[in-house]
């Protein structure tokens, strides 16, 4: 933001007028993210006299519906309701947000009733939980993808684009999402899902193909190739069991002469390691922030994004993929904007820097006494409009 905004100024109580340095299209869409909430200036200040900066993300003060009253690490967070909300006090006097990481203790809480809205079920259990009386689905189309990040970074071979698209032809992702998204997601093939604005349906699309994977690792002098495939320690939606997802992986390559060894670390390391190129592949995924296209090829393709600690896990550089990009951020013109993306898209199904897995629908199983629960397109979970009904 300092290489983007120039001067923020107070016009009245509930006006600000923000001038930028240089033309940025997807700035509004980027304001209405988390980082930009609104906080108390003068909370922050007096933090910043005390020395304890740090202390403003972990105990904010601002406008949202619930106050945070308190923070047990890796266990829960507790809330009350804020009574002078701007848009009105919630309807829940007391949100608790607990943590527990095995989905099947989460769904064994749930029938239970010990929690009554659980994140990220695995799809197996979807079935036997919309069965439950006292249970109800609520579904939303995902803004999101799951993939493979090829790391050309630390692995030599995965510069060559006959071997990334060799590991592309090898990998049957149709079978992967059939036995694993358990029909809840689709193949993907872009690196934005399909109801993005700017999606491109006509892009090159790897099938499975076996004989023209082991035609290409020939052809590129890799007969016997042999990499670590790094497997996320927990579920997404985007990627709900990665251990299954990287087994079968293991078997379709397995299948072409490719050996692979699958690591996982704790999602700490994982991802701090990934950001440093530690990996040969990683599994990863992306659900958006903002339903803007450049959240998703800005921030996790461009070479830019390669820098330490990188967001472009592949380390994937491409002149022609960041013009287009960078253009498409000076361009106000949607329609243009359209076309730029939609040309990036070619660029990157031709060059392949991840294996694209899936775009899924994201599922929330919640007790049926929980009103007007709704999912965010963006991955927000809100409650400030929901109520039990006793």
């Amino acid at each position: 933001m300092n290489d983007i905004v120039k001067d923020v100024i107070k016009v009245d109580k509930y006006t600000v007028k923000i001038t930028l340095k240089k033309p940025e299209a997807p700035f509004l869409a980027d304001m209405a993210m988390d980082f930009a909430s609104i906080l108390s200036k003068q909370y922050a200040m007096d933090l910043l006299k005390e020395g304890k900066a740090d202390r403003l993300s972990r105990y904010p003060v601002g406008t949202g519906p619930f106050v945070l009253v308190k923070w047990v690490k890796d266990d829960k967070m507790i809330f009350t309701a804020n009574e002078n909300y701007w848009e009105g006090k919630p309807y829940i006097k007391k949100l608790i947000l607990k943590v527990i990481p095995n989905s099947s203790v989460r769904a064994a809480e749930l029938k239970v009733g010990s929690i009554h809205v659980m994140d990220f079920p695995n799809p197996e259990e979807v079935g036997a939980l919309e069965k439950n009386p006292a249970i109800k689905l609520v579904k939303q189309e995902g803004l999101n993808v799951g993939y493979l990040a090829l790391d050309q970074v630390k692995f030599k071979p995965f510069r060559d684009v006959r071997v990334r698209r060799a590991i592309n032809y090898a990998i049957n992702k149709e079978a992967i999402v059939k036995a694993i998204y358990a029909g809840f997601g689709r193949p993907a093939y872009s690196p934005i899902p399909p109801t993005m604005w700017s999606y491109n349906p006509n892009i090159k699309k790897f099938k499975y193909n076996p004989e023209k994977a082991k035609q290409l690792l020939k052809e590129a002098g890799y007969p016997n190739l042999s990499f670590e495939l790094w497997a996320m320690p927990v579920s997404r939606p985007y990627m709900p069991n990665a251990r299954k997802v990287a087994e079968a992986m293991q078997a379709d390559l397995a299948k072409v002469g490719v050996k692979t060894k699958i690591v996982s670390y704790d999602w700490g390391t994982y991802l701090d390691k990934g950001r440093h190129y530690e990996d040969d592949s990683c599994l990863l995924g992306w659900t958006g922030d903002n339903g803007d296209p450049d959240n998703f090829l800005n921030v996790l393709l461009t070479s830019n994004a390669a820098k330490i600690p990188a967001s472009n896990r592949a380390g994937w550089k491409n002149k022609e993929f960041d013009e287009l990009v960078a253009k498409a951020k000076i361009t106000t013109d949607v329609k243009e904007r359209t076309k730029l993306y939609m040309k990036a898209q070619e660029i990157f199904a031709d060059q392949v820097p991840w294996v694209t897995i899936a775009n899924s629908l994201v599922v929330e199983p919640i007790r049926k006494n929980i009103m007007n629960f709704k999912l965010d397109p963006l991955g927000k979970r809100r409650f400030n409009k929901v109520w039990i009904d006793r």
